[in-house]
């Protein structure tokens, strides 16, 4: 079979010391299927036993290329051509197009310049936004590139990782649990497999694999080991050839489901004031085209037509400062999610302790004549001593033998650790005398239960366990069979070994409970070490069993809607669950999503994979298995939990930016849209002046002035300096309407006053006049209320970005700059208004005075919100939330990192 093992009659013939031409590498044989790229099959992977050499994997690598999948090259020309043709584009489309037909039956210069100012924002609104996302999308890419899979390779008769990229077709490679599959392999000779291809088949139970089998690049070993032969690399492999198919991407979910939401409310809204609008122009005679141009227009002024960039750079830069932190954000939308986190559930092994296993002196033996150094040396002959140890037990044990001796053995059989059965197996021969036997190691109570003396010692065996685990030491067992292969186990003794606890692991479960969010740990160990490890950490010790949870199938977990009924209770009252298997654990996380909690999962194994993929939030610690690292939402590269709290600091100050975001949009629009709902039709200036028009309105270019440098404001919010509540965080959209409401209602209020203060300024005896202020035009009103209204809208960009007064927190340099150059710009444009269509500069004094009664205004709409947030506490719709001190929080960790260096 030429996937199996080879002598070296059957060796692979080299690349380095043959053409192309050798192997048949013409193009009449690219549909063959007994050809690679051109190369006979039969040949490229007929690899000996020892594997490739270093010169001949060089060379195929030259030929063939990196194991990467071709980059999807897409027309970034086409991607913006598209970008014109989203819905919020096409309505200005409309608006263009309508102003256009209106400026041309009327010959109208001034409507020429409106289609112009109309296109200027169509370009502006895409071609940010474009660029903003294809840098957020270059960032994104750039970081999950920096996560670089391993393979496990035997070249030249040595076993070593190498970077994945670099395996070409006939390496062979060691498959294991907890492993990704990195290119498409043909199992050689050995145990069967159990493989997880959900990722390409969608198939959610495990496949079972054999020698000769075709193993899919995108799958990951859950159970066995076994080697295999590479058969093809990057875009030649099945995930390569059909990576559009099988890849799916949840950008932006949550929080895109809450601005749609919003959007759809905000639409309506426009729609429904713009057709009252619409009729009742129409009725008092306004033209036609000049009455839906003006309409299309205030329909495009009122929508957030920004909400997308800003949402993608909030969360693109969130992404920045958590890889900062050595976290990789692999899923957005789980920046949002991590901020709304309650629950955060943690495996033990390796993430809440180090996973570097300390040796302790006690070594119980229970079997006469043998003595501390025989057990040692049966334990590690239950691995694969000539291999890079696969796990923190096999380092542990290979280190404290003389592996040289142990290659006075041959191993003939050997059965990897599988969660669900929790020992190791291997069967060896002396090669002097050709004896053979089995040992292992495992678990005690697995082990013991094989053993025939089991009886017999089993209250010494389960008094030592539960002795050592009330002591936080844990216990690995060994046993071996007597006489042959298939005599009679016999129970050598117990290994024992403490895995302490990450020297950050109290301090980061410490600030989580501190920050709401309760930290339950889930692990496979015996309950009175789970006990321990939990007083240790400062946690509950209400640690159940597995007892109390059922053991169900795949399947049947997939699919049950009940569990958060039946066990979320009991998963929530609990401080932890011990001696649990992977079905557990995703059962636990499953019932505590089903009772409403956003729940949260950190591993580091295969066996935690399942749980970190349900969660809402997946979190694989550094040095986590491949297949960890796959279901995860973000992975974290340095050692240690702090970067959990860190990660949760930082989501909620994003969450703030975009609440505070949605409050200053909602308030702009509703100030927009009712004051010219309301001026429109309660408003006639001819009653002031005959020669003034029946209603009151701005020109089409002044509302498309306000959207654009709105536009420009808006996305400074994604820079501003925010501080994270000490709570999670959740949406509360009635709570964010009502605020935005006393802030846009203020300014509604403001606008309306001085619109009636400046209608009245021809009146000598009006209140205007009295103050001293120049009687104005018609078209230096508009222009007046132009100026008011951009200033009012940057204004409410500091009343919403805190739940006190204003000036509690200072603004961002960025938000400052984006205001200053709003304001600027549109004081110069109210002073030297270049655009014509009626309206007419005002003086630099007005424009002041103007600046003054926004400023006023702008107190009064801050003490509006204070108000309704006073109102909204006393009710119990809000709570008072403290925030988290940062800079105590860099101190403690930078304290605690400073131990740890000592």
């Amino acid at each position: 079979m030429g996937a199996g093992r080879m002598g070296d009659e059957g060796a692979a013939p080299l690349l380095a010391n043959k053409d192309a031409s050798d192997y048949g590498a013409t193009s009449d044989h690219d549909d063959d299927p007994n050809y690679y790229l051109g190369v006979l099959k039969s040949e490229l992977l007929n690899t000996p036993e020892e594997g490739l050499s270093e010169a001949e994997a060089a060379a195929r690598l030259e030929r063939f290329g990196p194991n990467k999948l071709r980059e999807k090259e897409t027309n970034i020309w086409w991607k913006l051509f598209l970008e014109f043709v989203q819905p919020m584009p096409m309505m200005i489309w409309m608006a263009i197009a309508i102003e256009s037909l209106e400026a041309y039956l009327h010959d109208s210069m001034d409507g020429w310049i409106d289609v112009a100012v109309l296109v200027v924002l169509q370009l502006l609104n895409v071609l940010v936004g474009f660029l903003e996302e294809l840098k957020a999308g270059d960032s994104i890419a750039a970081l999950r590139e920096s996560l670089k899979p391993e393979a496990t390779v035997k070249r030249g008769n040595k076993v070593y990782n190498i970077d994945a990229t670099t395996l070409v077709p006939g390496d062979i490679v060691c498959l294991g649990a907890g492993g990704a599959i990195p290119a498409d392999c043909i199992l050689r000779e050995g145990k069967p497999i159990q493989v997880d291809q959900a990722a390409l088949t969608g198939e959610s139970l495990p496949v079972t694999m054999f020698p000769g089998s075709d193993a899919k690049m995108g799958s990951t070993v859950t159970r066995g080991e076994i080697e295999a032969t590479v058969s093809a690399t990057g875009s030649q492999t099945f995930f390569g050839k059909t990576a559009d198919l099988v890849q799916g991407v949840d950008e932006l979910g949550h929080f895109e489901k809450v601005l749609r939401e919003i959007m759809i409310l905000l639409v309506a809204s426009g729609v429904l004031i713009c057709a009252v609008v619409f009729f009742y122009l129409l009725t008092i005679g306004v033209d036609f085209w000049e009455v839906l141009a003006f309409n299309v227009v205030l329909l495009v002024a009122s929508i957030p037509i920004a909400l997308r960039v800003v949402c993608t750079t909030t969360l693109a830069l969130g992404c920045h400062e958590l890889a900062a932190e050595k976290a990789i954000v692999a899923r957005l939308s789980s920046v949002e999610e991590l901020a709304g986190m309650t629950i955060l559930c943690s495996d033990k092994t390796g993430t809440l302790t180090l996973n570097k296993m300390m040796l302790q002196e006690d070594l119980p033996t229970f079997t006469p004549g043998v003595d501390r150094a025989e057990v040692l040396k049966m334990a590690a002959l239950a691995a694969k001593w000539w291999e890079p140890p696969k796990d923190a037990l096999d380092t542990l044990v290979l280190n404290a033998v003389n592996t040289a001796e142990l290659d006075e053995y041959e191993q003939t059989d050997y059965l990897p650790f599988d969660p669900s059965v929790k020992r190791t197996e291997s069967t060896v021969r002396l090669k002097s005398s050709g004896a053979g036997m089995k040992v292992s190691k495992g678990a005690p109570h697995v082990i013991l239960e094989m053993c025939a003396n089991k009886e017999k010692i089993r209250a010494d065996v389960e008094g030592k366990v539960l002795e050592l685990a009330h002591r936080g030491i844990r216990s690995l067992a060994v046993a071996r069979t007597k006489g042959s292969e298939n005599g009679q186990w016999e129970f050598l003794g117990i290994l024992t070994f403490l895995d302490p606890p990450r020297p950050d692991t109290k301090h980061t479960i410490d600030c989580a409970n501190d920050f709401g969010v309760s930290v339950k740990m889930i692990t496979g160990d015996h309950r009175a070490i789970a006990v321990e490890t939990c007083r240790v950490l400062g946690m509950g010790t209400n640690v159940l069993g597995q007892e109390k949870l059922p053991l169900m199938k795949a399947e049947d977990l997939e699919c049950a809607t009940t569990l958060g009924r039946d066990y979320g209770e009991l998963c929530r009252g609990a401080d932890g669950f011990a001696q649990v298997f992977p079905e557990h654990k995703y059962l636990i996380v499953e019932s505590l999503r089903q009772q409403g909690f956003l729940t949260g999962m950190t591993g580091d194994g295969v066996n935690d994979a399942p749980a970190l993929k349900r969660a809402d939030v997946g979190i694989a610690v550094q040095g986590a298995t491949n297949a960890a690292q796959a279901a995860a939402d973000i992975v974290l590269t340095e050692p240690g939990l702090s970067t959990i709290v860190t990660a949760i600091v930082t989501s909620r100050k994003i969450f703030q930016r975009m609440k505070n975001f949605v409050i200053y949009r909602i308030a702009c629009t509703e100030q927009l849209l009712f004051f010219f709902f309301m001026s429109c039709i309660f408003y006639h200036p001819n009653e002031y002046n005959e020669d003034w028009p029946s209603y009151f309105y701005i020109p089409v270019i002044a509302l498309v002035t306000i959207t654009i440098l709105n536009d420009g404001t808006i996305i400074s919010v994604a820079y501003d300096n925010v501080h994270a509540s000490q709570l999670p965080e959740k949406w509360d959209l009635n709570i964010l309407y009502i605020v935005s409401s006393s802030i846009g209602l203020t300014a509604l209020a403001s606008s309306l006053v001085l619109l009636s203060y400046a209608l009245s300024s021809s009146d000598p005896d009006s209140q205007w006049a009295q103050m001293g202020l120049p009687q104005l035009t018609y078209g230096e009103i508009q222009t007046l209320m132009y100026l008011k209204i951009s200033l009012s809208d940057y204004f409410s960009v500091f009343n919403s970005r805190t739940k006190g007064w204003l000036w509690t927190r200072a603004p961002s340099v960025v938000l400052v700059g984006a205001f200053v150059v709003a304001t600027a710009a549109s004081t110069w444009l109210s002073v030297y208004w270049p655009f014509g269509n009626g309206m007419k500069g005002i003086e630099w004094s007005l424009a002041g005075y103007c600046w003054l009664y926004v400023m006023f205004w702008a107190i009064l709409q801050d003490a509006a919100k204070v108000l309704t947030y006073a109102a909204l506490q006393s009710a119990g719709w809000v709570e008072s939330v403290d925030v988290i001190d940062e800079e105590a929080l860099k101190k403690s960790r930078a304290e605690l990192d400073a131990v740890a260096v000592a």
